[in-house]
């Protein structure tokens, strides 16, 4: 089983996804380790990324999403994944991939992103990530509002990926 946690800059996805490996007992991969050198110079100058950008980057992440999968292992990677192309790619053609959205009001994301030290991603990106954002509904994701504790929000998320594979088995 493959878990990508995604959403936008400041939505707690590497710490959510750091709990939830360590629950699953299984490897923790941040897609941003993967951004080019350009990609990062780019925003943390404030400069939005373009979809050329972000393609090189998310092959790179299906690429260790299927090493993982051919070893047989499971592992959560977090991975902004904004569009529903994005999430495509990253799915591939496996229905086994299941996104974790983290969604939170704007007014929560910004408040956590003046709060942060040392990451590259310049906060006043925030409104472009959000504009380009396309949403995924139940059907595509996991769904979970960050306002709640992050030991709250894992072990919701464990429920629902409880259920998934227990339907999975059948």
């Amino acid at each position: 089983m493959i878990v990508i946690a995604m959403g936008v800059c400041g939505t707690g996805k590497t710490l959510i996804g750091e709990l939830l490996s360590a629950q699953l007992a299984c490897d923790f991969i941040d897609g941003d380790t993967y951004h080019s050198a350009e990609n990062k110079s780019k925003m943390s100058q404030g400069i939005p990324l373009t979809d050329e950008d972000r393609f090189p980057w998310l092959h790179a992440i299906r690429t260790v999403i299927e090493d993982k999968q051919n070893m047989g292992q499971t592992a959560v990677f977090t991975c902004s994944s904004l569009k529903r192309i994005y999430r495509d790619i990253l799915r591939g053609h496996d229905e086994n991939i299941i996104f974790v959205y983290l969604k939170g009001s704007y007014e929560l994301l910004k408040q956590r992103l003046a709060e942060r030290k040392d990451h590259f991603f310049d906060p006043d990106l925030l409104q472009t990530q959000l504009d380009t954002l396309e949403e995924p509904d139940a059907s595509e994701a996991i769904i979970i509002d960050i306002t709640h504790t992050p030991k709250k929000i894992v072990e919701e998320i464990s429920k629902k990926l409880e259920t998934i594979h227990n339907i999975a088995k059948v």
